[in-house]
């Protein structure tokens, strides 16, 4: 259906390798071949192709991240939905796997993410809609949002929810 999920907690097959990873997530769901597929996430993730031999259950958060998020590309999506994919991740990490987020958007691929890091979701969105206890509490172009100073304070230092005035 054009659809990947790449979930919270990453949710990768620890006893396998990261190669067995890409190829369980292939099997009947792409129109590319596999060995092209994989090439292509080897690229976005070197590090991948020198560990994927290797256990995934061996590396580091970092690494399994970038291997769910390799996993869903290999089903070719037109829509990549991504749910926290910065949670436990140092920050080097994260800046990379928000470019390379942002490289897959320029390339065509839809992204839908769900983010606590505010500032890093707005500066790699078109639109937003960010949330206060589950509910949608203002939406509109990400750039208008993140240039806002009362969402600014709201969600990046600490203002009551009345604050907001958009």
């Amino acid at each position: 259906m054009g659809l990947a999920h790449c979930p919270e907690g990453r949710q990768i097959f620890q006893r396998l390798t990261v190669e067995e990873n890409l190829v369980a997530a292939h099997i009947g769901r792409a129109d590319r071949s596999f060995e092209s597929l994989r090439d292509e996430v080897f690229d976005l993730f070197p590090i991948l192709k020198e560990r994927r031999n290797g256990l995934a259950s061996r590396m580091s958060g970092g690494q399994q991240q970038m291997l769910a998020i390799g996993r869903a590309l290999m089903a070719e999506p037109k829509l990549l939905m991504l749910d926290e994919p910065s949670l436990g991740l140092a920050p080097m990490i994260i800046q990379q796997i928000f470019r390379i987020i942002l490289d897959l958007s320029k390339s065509g691929i839809s992204i839908l993410l769900v983010e606590q890091n505010v500032q890093l979701a707005l500066e790699c969105g078109d639109y937003a809609y960010l949330l206060n206890t589950g509910r949608v509490r203002v939406h509109g172009p990400a750039q208008e949002l993140a240039e806002n100073s009362a969402i600014s304070e709201h969600y990046l230092g600490g203002a009551t929810e009345e604050t907001i005035h958009v």
